[in-house]
């Protein structure tokens, strides 16, 4: 099957929260279990968008938290497929919030999720290769390399560990 390459403003989504109460902890700044659910959310839809299909969670490889976000401020998710391998993507998530009192804006998460297109069956589906345009989405995919060569290293390393340990 040969899938045609999308652009990564194509599979482009933003999302717009706003910090209740309920998000909140004794200090009135949000939850990480929150923002990291809104990150799923962001992430997931623009895998979908991108494969067209379902998307499952493979993993999160990176998640910092940079700066806290307060009671009321409003939270901007803005998330794209950085690149692609046959079944899986990667996909980067930015969290910015904003004072809605002063209009001054902060930048308070960076993540980066592995999504894999399935079918009704569970099993994973091909998808299309990315096609970066903008000089942002070439040097993002470029840095998907080597997250994903990262990766890939750090699983070796932790299987052959993982043989040095059986008895």
């Amino acid at each position: 099957m040969n899938l045609a390459p999308k652009a990564p403003s194509e599979s482009a989504v933003t999302m717009t929260e706003i910090v209740l109460p309920q998000h909140t902890n004794a200090l009135g700044t949000i939850f990480g279990g929150t923002v990291m659910s809104w990150i799923d959310i962001a992430g997931a839809i623009s895998a979908g968008k991108h494969a067209r299909t379902s998307v499952v969670t493979a993993s999160i490889d990176a998640l910092h938290f940079i700066a806290p976000i307060r009671l009321g401020h409003f939270v901007e998710l803005k998330a794209s497929v950085n690149a692609t391998g046959k079944s899986s993507m990667e996909v980067g998530v930015r969290v910015d919030s904003e004072d809605p009192k002063t209009g001054e804006r902060f930048h308070n998460v960076s993540a980066y999720l592995t999504f894999v297109a399935v079918g009704a069956d569970g099993k994973p589906l091909p998808v299309p290769p990315v096609a970066p345009v903008s000089e942002a989405e070439k040097r993002r995919n470029q840095a998907a390399g080597l997250r994903r060569a990262s990766r890939v290293k750090l699983a070796q390393e932790l299987k052959l560990e993982e043989q040095r340990q059986k008895p």
